[in-house]
């Protein structure tokens, strides 16, 4: 990570130009986030990185974003490379040209670690997620660049983005650019273009100079001393239709500890 000090730029995102990165898998028509109908709280709803996918729960939805919890120990979705060998042991570029060339399988797991509280503001290309240790005291913000939300139509209780590889970490007043060397090595890759690299570097100035330094919701709100209410930290399981769905796109689906089928 390299600790950001000098002032953010004045860059504008053209959004337009990530449209060909977003990824459905899940089948229906979709809409931008941020209007009626809104979730309902408690509702379980799913989470989709393209065919990743996690289930959390809604703690508040509204015309500001979406605010929704991810109980420990939860079912998620998540690319495993079918070789065996874990993306720890290889090199970004490896693990970049992994991701483009899609050679994995998509396997159920667990998430590990504390609760999660995820926020995805309306209109942006980032979400924000608050992370706690082990015994609940707050750690830090992790914003996640990502596409703009997306809804189904029908009012499925769903969202959907992708996420973009370049982070920030906010921590004690400090701004910090996580994984810059894993978005050049996607370039190079093919994951994305030279220029829709320079784009989401571009929002990552943005989001420093709209979220970060004005402090603006949901940092301004007290999220970081939020608890959910003690049923909701049962794990939640993914909904068989959105495996099916995963599997019927053509991507083998597991679960931990299952061989491979190819």
């Amino acid at each position: 990570m390299r600790r950001l000090t000098e002032p953010p730029t004045d860059a504008v995102p053209d959004l337009a130009l990530l449209a060909s990165l977003r990824r459905v898998i899940q089948p229906g028509s979709l809409r931008p986030a941020g209007g009626a109908p809104y979730f309902t709280e408690g509702q379980t709803v799913t989470w989709h990185y393209g065919a990743w996918s996690d289930v959390l729960r809604v703690v508040r939805d509204d015309p500001r974003g979406l605010v929704a919890w991810l109980p420990p120990g939860s079912e998620r979705l998540t690319a495993v490379p079918r070789d065996g060998k874990g993306l720890r042991e290889r090199s970004l570029a490896e693990r970049a040209a992994l991701a483009t060339a899609r050679e994995y399988d998509m396997v159920v797991s667990r998430w590990q670690g504390p609760g999660l509280l995820r926020i995805a503001p309306t209109g942006v290309p980032w979400s924000l997620w608050y992370f706690r240790d082990e015994t609940g005291v707050f750690e830090g913000h992790y914003l996640n660049l990502e596409l703009v939300h997306e809804r189904p139509v029908d009012g499925n209780a769903r969202v959907h983005t992708r996420d973009l590889v370049l982070d920030l970490w906010l921590e004690n007043g400090e701004t910090w650019l996580k994984d810059a060397d894993e978005l050049d090595a996607s370039i190079q890759a093919g994951w994305c273009t030279a220029e829709q690299g320079a784009v989401i570097r571009d929002i990552a100035e943005q989001a420093r100079r709209e979220q970060v330094d004005p402090r603006v919701w949901p940092l301004d709100e007290g999220w970081e001393d939020w608890r959910p209410p003690s049923e909701w930290d049962q794990p939640l399981t993914l909904p068989a239709s959105v495996l099916e769905a995963v599997s019927n796109s053509g991507a083998p689906v597991r679960r931990t500890g299952e061989t491979s089928p190819t």
